[in-house]
């Protein structure tokens, strides 16, 4: 008897094993994460464009879904001249009221779903959207192309919203030099030259641009973790079919090139920044700008890009000085050692832009596909630097130095030359 019972265990265990042999861990264990995790898969993009004019771009790799839809014509370069204002103001009502749904509903509807609201505006257009689980994804699209009501209250709270960015914005002297940028390079009045963040104009006006502005013909729906891009394509169109399709025609930013200045008593310091036409490729257009962070590193200057304008920013106490240094770097032959410090630099800075998060991806698919440029993934992005030869970079800034040169200043800027000298020394 003692020999049997002290041998029982051990048939025991043994019949344990042989039986969890034949099945598997999830049997025993349910919900077991796998042993063997798939591996990573490189980001591969779907774009198509609805008949309603929308288009859309998915993407498969990501394990959430960023959403955002972008707007191209609500940019501040589609007002017209009454409507000076009505791009931040329409940014501000975004997610509010319309569609006969309100704006704690649209709200907490997003929020129910795990996501977030952003929104953002430039001068090319505002982009609105959310992170939800991708299967949450199409249902919540629609919140993003509501037809605004315009409700009393959500008017007067975007208004004070406005007012505050707006009064912001002024305290700010990076944000009073961008604004001065554009005048100088598009003329104070075009709509591209005129500051964004400015008053409101009259609630007519404010209306009459988000008509024309937020509508799905010529915008961008760009989405992240979609496994069937068709399939969504079409639950998406279906759920769209009452959002407003807009009017009008893309704006257009015509480059002049000037100067625009603001000078503060007292302050000891200035910004100045000094503008050009970017160049059509946007490959070539980062390199030019990490070249100038490059050659100009050592004398505080660094490159800088925007909407359709590649050049170069400094700030110091000597505005002469370092507008002397901005002149020299622009102006300084293209070596090859310091040609592949740009690349690389161009090339890390795209890469990482696709590593930083579903929304940094879905933001960089938005603007490739806004450029009419496209959207391959990583080996495509970095075969598009790779291919920046010498005589690409040379052959841009010789354009670029031939064009009129923008130049913007804010401070104490009594130094810093004007605009015609500073022509005559890129001449």
């Amino acid at each position: 008897m003692q020999r049997v019972l002290s041998a029982a265990p051990r048939r025991v265990l043994a019949g344990k094993k042989r039986f969890s042999a034949l099945v598997s861990l999830d049997y025993e264990y349910p919900g077991l994460p796998a042993a063997t995790p798939q591996p990573a898969k490189a980001t591969s993009v779907s774009v198509s464009t609805l008949p309603n004019g929308l288009t859309v771009a998915t993407e498969d790799s990501c394990v959430n879904s960023t959403v955002i839809m972008t707007y191209p014509k609500a940019g501040s370069a589609g007002e017209s001249l009454d409507e000076q204002g009505a791009a931040l103001m329409n940014k501000c009502m975004n997610f509010k009221s319309g569609s006969g749904l309100s704006s704690i509903l649209i709200n907490r509807t997003i929020e129910d779903a795990g996501g977030l609201p952003f929104t953002t505006l430039n001068r090319a257009g505002a982009s609105l959207g959310f992170t939800v689980a991708p299967e949450l994804a199409a249902g919540l699209v629609p919140l993003l192309a509501t037809d605004c009501t315009f409700e009393k209250w959500d008017v007067r709270d975007a208004l004070a919203l406005a007012n505050t960015e707006a009064e912001v914005a002024g305290t700010s002297a990076q944000i009073v030099l961008t604004e001065n940028v554009f005048a100088a390079a598009y003329g104070p009045q075009s709509p591209a030259g005129r500051p964004l963040y400015s008053a409101p104009p009259s609630l007519d006006a404010i209306r009459s641009f988000r008509r024309r502005a937020y509508g799905l013909k010529d915008a961008v729906l760009t989405v992240t973790g979609v496994k069937d891009h068709a399939a969504f394509c079409a639950e998406v169109e279906s759920y769209l079919a009452d959002s407003p399709v807009g009017a009008g025609s893309l704006p257009s930013m015509a480059y002049i090139g000037g100067e625009s200045r603001i000078a503060t008593q007292g302050s000891g310091y200035a910004h100045v920044a000094i503008a050009f036409p970017a160049p059509v490729s946007s490959a070539v257009a980062t390199v030019v700008k990490h070249y100038f962070s490059v050659v100009g590193g050592p004398s505080g200057v660094s490159g800088f890009t925007a909407d359709g304008l590649v050049g170069l920013y400094a700030g110091s106490a000597s505005a002469g000085a370092v507008t002397d240094a901005m002149v020299k770097v622009a102006t300084t032959p293209v070596s090859a050692d310091t040609l592949q410090r740009a690349k690389s630099l161009a090339k890390g800075e795209a890469l990482l832009a696709l590593e930083s998060g579903s929304k940094a991806l879905a933001s960089a698919i938005s603007a490739s596909v806004l450029s009419g440029q496209g959207f391959g993934g990583p080996k495509d992005i970095v075969s598009a630097y790779d291919a920046v030869s010498e005589a690409h970079v040379k052959q841009a800034l010789a354009a670029m130095l031939k064009s009129n040169p923008s130049l913007a200043a804010v401070g104490d800027i009594a130094s810093v030359p004007y605009h015609a000298t500073l022509r005559a020394n890129f001449a």
